[in-house]
């Protein structure tokens, strides 16, 4: 049975379980959170796209 989980529900749970359990604060999430965002937006953006998508390709095993 396979499972697709978008890669932003899978942050999500991770930052939850963050704040959750190893005490971070969630101000810290929230800063990271749009630091992410404004790093979306500048050239850095395309190369960032296409190591996530490679790293998720050799996760996943599919190699096209």
């Amino acid at each position: 049975m396979t499972v697709s989980l978008p890669l932003v529900l899978v942050l999500g749970f991770f930052a939850w379980g963050a704040v959750k359990f190893l005490g971070v604060r969630t101000w810290i999430v929230v800063l990271v959170a749009l630091f992410g965002f404004w790093l979306s937006h500048t050239f850095m953006a395309p190369a960032i796209e296409s190591g996530t998508r490679s790293g998720v390709d050799v996760i996943n095993g599919s190699h096209n």
